[in-house]
């Protein structure tokens, strides 16, 4: 008697890998077209060439939790926020673009965009990964041309090439995630496949702590999908990028997981959080994730819930990233950049079954077409996710405000502290001002004293009143104009 076919367990992944079709777009490998493979690390550059050529900033912690304690570790001078005064951050991400930083520095690199592009090489390095990671991820599940193609997908979704140039803690922890995917939804060598995983899903918690909500998702499913061996190895993995952080919060903040502890006090267990920054209801990230999901991506993901009753299989990514929207759901202080993290997967989750639609089931003179539609759908989500103004121009202008050397002063107008560039960005160490109205001291003092010879204002707020103090219009940079004054 045979015996009974083995049940897949909740949660699983079926082994399947279709063959690949030559006529798809991204079928190298059979007919010797070789355009994919070198595609790809173009399109991975992508996010870092945007966002050094755009400069600006989707949140303030892009310059002043990443690039200014950077420059501080570097220069010795810099504006810290409360958090690096109170411990509530680690200085792993930091600590690496100082490095990147001091090489700028080495090679005579004095320019704030040149140096701002040295920093961009290990994010950039890291995007390339994960597109990979996508790629592979993909490739079990649509083939070699399916592969490529949902790579694409991922690579060239709008919210994408919007956020993983930027030094935000969400872009990085992204990036990371998608690797730790890749790697623990592999059904061999389980024990490298975990350590893999298993340090990609704890540098994701360092270069952000909220993504440990993935670690313990992704945990959950490993014991759903009885993976016991995968699963041990997931927590070496783990645990040794955790003994690096507790070494390294122990020699930056003098004890062990000092950074972890306070911003877990901080967030989750005071309230301060919410009540410093604001709370919202549920219903903040309605606008959010429609205008954020490409059409195509929403349909795959009710597919894969669908047949979850059915053959009982739901995609680690896909389940990752619905735990991982319901705690934010459920949080008191929501933010649109919180989502990012979770939309990645859950395109990471969809591109498969919509790349399987494309290369082998669409009329072959419709694949192409299909392919560009679905790759325009997912690029047109960057106009409205996220929504917020990245004042690219202004960060141009204030670059611009010390280039030739001559800056001992700059007043920046209609523009708080935490929005400017910082030090970072100005790349000499004078003295600078932000304000909104011409009479506001900050305003008022600036124009008092003379070594404030240069402004940067937006939509030319307080323009006569600098004009009357002296400054004449350099030059109009987008939105803002800059002035200079002997």
């Amino acid at each position: 008697m045979s015996a009974p076919a083995p049940q897949l367990p909740a949660f699983a992944v079926p082994d399947s890998t279709p063959e690949p079709t030559p006529d798809v777009p991204g079928a190298a490998p059979r007919n010797g077209r070789r355009w994919p493979v070198l595609l790809l690390p173009l399109v991975a550059l992508l996010p870092a060439v945007i966002a050094v050529l755009q400069l600006g900033r989707i949140h303030p912690d892009e310059v002043y939790q990443a690039l200014e304690p950077a420059w501080w570790r570097v220069h010795g001078y810099g504006v810290l926020a409360w958090e690096w005064k109170d411990g509530i951050r680690n200085w792993a991400v930091p600590g690496v673009l100082a490095g990147f930083l001091k090489l700028a520095d080495l090679l005579g690199i004095t320019h704030p965009q040149g140096y701002r592009a040295v920093v961009a090489i290990p994010q950039a390095a890291l995007h390339a990964w994960s597109l990979w990671a996508a790629y592979r991820f993909a490739s079990r599940r649509a083939g070699p041309a399916g592969g490529w193609l949902a790579a694409l997908l991922v690579g060239l979704y709008g919210p994408v090439l919007v956020f993983a140039g930027r030094t935000l803690g969400e872009s990085i922890s992204a990036s990371f995630l998608v690797v730790a995917m890749e790697a623990l939804d592999r059904r061999e060598r389980p024990v490298r496949a975990g350590l893999v995983g298993g340090m990609a899903l704890g540098l994701a918690v360092v270069a952000r702590y909220p993504s440990a909500i993935f670690v313990l998702a992704a945990l959950v499913w490993l014991v759903g999908a009885r993976r016991w061996r995968l699963l041990a190895f997931t927590c070496a993995g783990g645990l040794a990028v955790a003994a690096g952080l507790g070494a390294l919060d122990w020699a930056t903040w003098g004890s062990p997981f000092h950074s972890f502890i306070a911003y877990a006090r901080f967030n989750v267990f005071s309230g301060e959080a919410a009540a410093r920054f604001g709370s919202s209801s549920p219903g903040f990230y309605a606008r959010p994730l429609l205008s954020a999901v490409p059409l195509w991506a929403g349909a795959a993901a009710v597919v894969g819930l669908a047949s979850l009753r059915q053959r009982r299989v739901l995609s680690l990514p896909l389940w990752c990233a619905a735990v991982y929207t319901g705690v934010l759901l459920a949080t008191a202080h929501k933010e649109e950049r919180f989502l990012y993290p979770g939309l990645v997967l859950a395109v990471l989750a969809a591109a498969p079954p919509v790349a399987v639609f494309i290369t082998t089931r669409a009329q072959p003179f419709l694949r192409w077409g299909l392919a560009a539609l679905a790759v325009g759908a997912g690029l047109q989500v960057a106009a409205d996710y996220p929504s917020g103004d990245l004042r690219a121009d202004q960060f141009r202008a204030i670059v611009a405000a010390t280039e030739g050397g001559g800056a001992r002063g700059l007043l920046i107008v209609n523009e708080g502290l935490w929005g400017a560039g910082g030090f970072f960005y100005l790349g000499q160490q004078i003295p600078w001002l932000t304000c909104d109205w011409p009479h506001d001291g900050a305003f008022q003092h600036a124009m008092r004293d003379r070594n404030f010879n240069r402004a940067v204002t937006f939509e030319d707020r307080a323009l006569t009143e600098l004009q009357a103090a002296g400054f004449r219009v350099a030059r109009r940079i987008g939105r803002e104009t800059l002035l200079v004054r002997e």
